[in-house]
């Protein structure tokens, strides 16, 4: 059994590094690969900034995203105070080698695991001492020379930088969720909407305002535009909304599911003076998103 262990956030370019190197060894060796990560978040056990934590996949999708990538095993370690107090070693001999039954060990550049590992050469020496053939993958840097890390990503994110965290991820950025009954102002302005709600709360959702988006309903793909925030038009004290106008799509799919794929950010939220401000803006948005379509993705 060839394992690699983290939290693999977001499953993004550099945890696939991790990953190729874990299913390439195994199938060389003609061994199974298997993932063994951690639920909840550990900052959602163990910090005090845990409430502003923001996940970029949530437990489901992680796990399709690592299926995909043709892991043949995912184990799912539930993350205790209790847990948290095990050495490197320990976890290496108590549950990689011993619970899962792991003879070789991948780890990434920024692997830590354990009460007591800080560093990835660290966390080799504990999976040595454990009795664990140690496999080192490379680390991956952002075209600005940073490494590509779940931290960085979820920055970006927050900023609306969602073409910037796609080309780290591997993939445009996903909300999943179902569509639920709004106050159908957009239809009202000739923009019917499906409200989203997500099915992870702790879902990181990107900076308010404007995206053109790829929209996954009813077994169809199609193109929309997303608008996120908190209407400031309408009035003050909104709660936030994930609100998608799809085009030409005039189907009924209240409590269905829905998926937005974040393609770019059109412009951030506005506060206009008047819904006909609104209306206008609107119309203005839609024109570029259809505009891009048609020059830029082609279809």
């Amino acid at each position: 059994m060839v394992v690699a262990t983290g939290f693999f956030d977001g499953v993004h370019t550099g945890h696939r590094l991790v990953i190729g190197r874990l299913v390439e060894t195994a199938r060389a060796r003609g061994d199974e690969s298997l993932v063994v990560t951690f639920w909840p978040h550990p900052r959602n056990v163990l910090q005090s900034d845990a409430r502003s934590l923001r996940l970029l996949t949530s437990l489901d999708e992680k796990k399709e995203l690592l299926y995909s990538l043709g892991v043949d095993r995912i184990e799912v370690v539930e993350f205790t105070r209790e847990f948290s107090r095990l050495t490197a070693e320990e976890y290496f001999r108590e549950y990689v080698a011993g619970r899962f039954g792991g003879k070789s060990v991948v780890l990434g550049y920024d692997n830590r695991v354990g009460c007591d590992c800080r560093t990835m050469e660290d966390a080799a020496q504990a999976a040595a001492k454990a009795g664990l053939e140690v496999i080192l993958a490379d680390r991956l840097d952002s075209d600005t020379g940073t490494a590509v890390s779940s931290t960085w990503i979820r920055a970006m994110i927050e900023a609306g930088e969602v073409q910037t965290a796609a080309g780290m991820l591997g993939y445009d950025y996903r909300l999943n969720g179902v569509v639920v009954s709004g106050e159908k102002l957009g239809k009202s302005l000739g923009f019917p909407t499906a409200n989203m709600e997500l099915y992870e709360p702790l879902k990181l959702v990107p900076e308010n305002g404007a995206y053109l988006v790829r929209v996954r309903t009813l077994g169809k793909d199609c193109w929309g535009m997303c608008n996120i925030g908190n209407r400031p038009t309408v009035r003050e004290g909104n709660a936030r909304t994930i609100e998608t106008h799809i085009f030409g799509f005039d189907e009924d799919i209240y409590g269905l599911d829905i998926g937005l794929s974040f393609i770019r950010m059109i412009r951030k939220e506005i506060r206009f003076g008047s819904m006909t401000a609104l209306k206008e803006q609107l119309d203005k948005d839609r024109e570029l998103c259809i505009n891009l379509i048609d020059t830029v993705y082609g279809d």
